[in-house]
């Protein structure tokens, strides 16, 4: 290197001819990945459009809410429980439980008899989806060096993009025309010997976890600590779904349970974005947040108050998912670009995206306007995620990739969480004073440039040292 100068996972060198995802020692490794996230991708999106139908079905729809609830706080309990795992063992051993406690969870919830069954099936889902999620994080972390890590990261957004397309659509036409209960049933069948190749693969000698370098086993995590944060996100999820004094009971309690306890699970200085670390799991919660509430409201929005056609609103969701997959490719070839840079890019381009939603609100502008804001979210995504998940390796101490996962994994439920209820909290505001629905979900995605704002500001201090 030219002036003496070192390569940092900030500035990555460019990839050698011979360190290639499917060359020599990674090639095991970027296909067991490749396949779990398509796995696991393909169950999640395929399962969710068919949940209300299961609800109708067991005569419980009132209590859906909670059912899609169950998913979001158990995945919060397994993030940290995937994370203490892959530190103290390897991340092979999360991974493995996670690929076969999904099959269990899609056979429970298919053969279902009562809508708690379900519920129960979906909180085990969320539980091997929280423990799959970081623990692939961590066993990325350790196969691969610093300048593949980018790559790698782009592959795993890229195997969702198959599912996005496929999954939801073939569930509903299994739906309709058989029945709810075969879609859970049949993803498990269909997923059960990929599963199964995986986890022997796992298995390998050659999975076998690198001790920390000081040899010290880590801190255990504080489960109590972590159960109570999955209740209250429980507890919100079923609180947002009624207006009566007891809805709104339970989600004060949720809301309070999470601002005592949530802190717990995220790294010291996480709220003042402090350098490195913190900063970086702040920034994912924040990206996240302004992501997902477009997903949610841009639908409503053209659903509610432009009366756009079903066909359309399917269509900003299959352009969001090739978005994000083709901007998390580029970001993947960007090697010398450092990569809090990147996550500076990819948050303007998400103030880009709230100003379009903005302008869909107008009556004077066509409907694809605010699908737009959609697709163009996403490729801020596909730059912003992939590039902050690095920058949470880079600063992770030695054998601690797993706690950096599980922070990530709840600081970006937080984010969600958080940010979608505050622009709630905003569109109910300006409804309740008389404003048109246009002006509400102007105002609420107005209040999105705030978190844009902040991620621009704080992705400075992730950067890597």
């Amino acid at each position: 290197m030219s002036g003496g100068r070192t390569p940092t996972a900030d500035r990555p060198t460019p990839v050698a001819a011979a360190e290639r995802l499917f060359s020599g020692p990674h090639t095991a490794a970027t296909v067991c990945f490749a396949l779990v996230m398509f796995l696991t991708g393909f169950a999640a999106l395929a399962v969710v459009p068919t949940l209300p139908t299961a609800a109708q079905g067991l005569g419980r729809v009132s209590l859906y809410p909670l059912v899609a609830g169950c998913f979001v706080a158990a995945g919060l309990l397994g993030g940290v429980l995937g994370g203490h795992w892959s530190d103290r063992a390897g991340p092979q051993h999360p991974l493995a439980a996670g690929m076969v406690l999904s099959v269990v969870t899609l056979l429970l919830s298919g053969a279902a008899t009562s809508i708690w069954q379900l519920a129960a099936g979906r909180f085990l889902d969320g539980l091997a989806g929280g423990m799959v999620a970081v623990s692939i994080n961590a066993a990325v972390g350790r196969a691969y060096p610093d300048r593949l890590r980018p790559r790698v990261l782009a592959l795993m957004s890229a195997c969702w993009v198959v599912p996005s397309l496929v999954g939801p659509p073939l569930a509903g036409l299994v739906a309709a025309s058989w029945s709810w209960r075969a879609v859970f049933l049949g993803l498990a069948a269909v997923t059960a010997l990929p599963a199964l190749a995986v986890v022997a693969l796992l298995r390998r000698p050659s999975w076998a976890a690198a001790r920390a370098a000081s040899g010290a086993a880590p801190p255990r995590p504080a489960l109590l600590v972590a159960c109570t944060v999955s209740l209250g996100a429980a507890l919100g999820q079923y609180g947002a779904s009624g207006r009566d004094t007891r809805h709104l009971l339970t989600a004060a309690g949720g809301i309070a349970l999470l601002a005592v306890f949530a802190p717990r699970l995220l790294p010291p200085g996480t709220g003042r974005a402090a350098r490195g670390l913190p900063a970086t799991v702040l920034l994912r919660g924040l990206g996240s947040g302004v992501f997902f509430t477009l997903e949610a409201y841009v639908p409503l929005l053209l659903l509610t108050d432009r009366q756009a056609p079903p066909v359309v609103i399917g269509l900003g969701f299959t352009g969001a998912a090739l978005a994000w997959a083709a901007s998390s490719w580029v970001q993947g070839r960007l090697d010398r670009c450092a990569r809090h840079r990147l996550v500076m890019a990819g948050a303007l381009v998400q103030t880009g995206a709230v100003g379009l939603a903005i302008a869909g609100t107008l009556p004077a502008t066509p409907a694809y306007t605010a699908v737009s804001a959609m697709v163009v979210a996403a490729v801020g995504m596909g730059l912003y995620v992939p590039s902050v998940t690095v920058l949470s390796l880079t600063h992770s101490p030695p054998g601690r990739q797993g706690y950096a996962g599980s922070a990530m994994q709840t600081s970006q439920n937080l984010g969600q969480v958080t940010v979608l209820g505050i622009a709630s909290a905003v569109f109910s505001a300006c409804l309740g004073t008389g404003a048109s629905g246009a002006v509400g979900y102007g105002t609420a995605f107005a209040a999105l440039f705030v978190p844009c704002a902040l991620s621009v500001l704080v992705a400075s201090r992730a950067r890597a040292t």
